[in-house]
């Protein structure tokens, strides 16, 4: 009786939820061969043209040929769960630049193929994938035609001498150790009368194991996990207009009297030995009338994950406090998932939790990079 009573409710409920969310137009719209006529109204809006004219130089700059391109896979690409034929994408992780400045910022997507895919075989020949790509995807939403090629498939003259010289020496090991175990067993007086037969003999019979071995041994899969780096060549020359700084650069949110830059970004190893610790190097003068630690600060991805500092390397800012007037030079770190995402330092009011400073990681990045090349510059003159 209850249940029954239960859905009886439960049904009033969904019919009186309908009737409710019948839009209002109905009731008012003329019919038409028994339909509802909808109103409504679209626009071409002329700006768009516009607006993506703003971004550019008016100069051009030409990527190329050979030109490498680094990019992190966003899908596994394994012997035993990709087939030739399968399509794919990879995020580019640095600016492209040509003579004038950047053609191509990084978090450009590009759609790729799987054109060939080989297992790994016998006498350690290891598996290899080959990518083609035809077309990049920038931020601002332009789709660029390219040629480009990408394959694990090693040298084949090195890999050769690879494979050689890992059989031999699992042919010289096996005989090393034949020959000491025939020692062992039969004794030094036996290899004495027999004018080191049995040595020999043992030797040989561990080659034959190791050749055996060699033989059998078996190379390793191809394996292209998320986040996985690789470098892709630009296989024609590429003509592109220039990109404007702020049209690539990540928007960043800034506060008043407190100033933050951050002088260094490394990727460090965790306790068990992954690249998984982003470690920034901070200065912060602090013009405010607020006090901050470390534990206001925080790194958040583009999934809108969130970070706090980690005590797995350095806590020298940890148990300091940022005064008003105060000026603090020091390391923090962070422990998170992929270190190849986008990242923003933030930095929260101590007390309402409101975001009050994001620095793009990104942007700090191309600023540290653009300085490293203008000291380059600087010492060859």
């Amino acid at each position: 009786m209850g249940k029954r009573f239960l859905a009886f409710i439960l049904g009033f409920v969904f019919f009186f939820n309908f009737l409710c969310l019948v839009p209002e137009a109905f009731a008012d719209d003329t019919k038409d061969n028994g339909g509802y006529i909808f109103h409504g109204h679209a626009e071409i809006n002329q700006d768009v043209p516009q607006r993506k004219q703003d971004i550019f130089t008016g100069e051009h700059s030409t990527i190329d040929e050979g030109t490498k391109v680094k990019m992190t896979v966003s899908s596994v690409l394994s012997a035993g769960y990709t087939e030739e034929g399968d399509e794919f994408f990879a995020e580019i992780v640095e600016d492209v630049e040509g003579e004038n400045g950047v053609v191509i910022p990084m978090g450009s997507i590009a759609h790729g193929t799987v054109t060939r895919l080989e297992n790994s075989k016998r006498l350690g020949r290891d598996g290899y994938i080959v990518l083609n790509f035809d077309s990049i995807i920038t931020p601002d939403g332009r789709e660029i035609p390219v040629e480009a090629h990408m394959t694990t498939k090693p040298n084949p003259v090195a890999s050769v001498g690879k494979t050689v010289l890992k059989d031999t020496g699992y042919m010289l090991g096996g005989g090393v150790i034949g020959g000491l175990a025939s020692v062992q067993l039969l004794g030094v007086g036996a290899a004495v009368a027999s004018h080191g037969y049995t040595v020999v003999g043992g030797a040989g019979l561990g080659a034959v194991v190791g050749l055996g071995y060699a033989l059998g041994r078996k190379g390793k899969e191809v394996l292209l996990q998320p986040g996985d780096e690789i470098n892709v060549k630009i296989l024609g020359a590429l003509k592109l207009p220039v990109l404007k700084e702020e049209a690539y650069k990540e928007k960043e949110l800034k506060y008043d009297g407190l100033d933050i830059r951050i002088t260094n970004y490394k990727i460090e190893e965790d306790p068990f030995g992954d690249p998984n610790i982003i470690t920034l190097s901070l200065v912060i003068e602090n013009a405010t009338q607020k006090t901050f630690s470390s534990f206001d600060f925080s790194l958040v991805n583009d999934y809108k994950n969130e970070y706090h500092p980690t005590p797995f390397t350095n806590t020298e800012m940890w148990f300091n406090r940022i005064k008003p007037n105060d000026k603090m030079v020091g390391k923090i770190s962070f422990f998170v998932d992929n270190p190849k995402r986008k990242y923003w330092l933030v930095l929260c009011d101590p007390i309402t939790r409101e975001q009050l400073v994001k620095i793009s990681l990104d942007n700090v990045k191309r600023d540290l990079m653009k300085q490293a090349k203008a000291d380059k510059k600087k010492k060859k003159k």
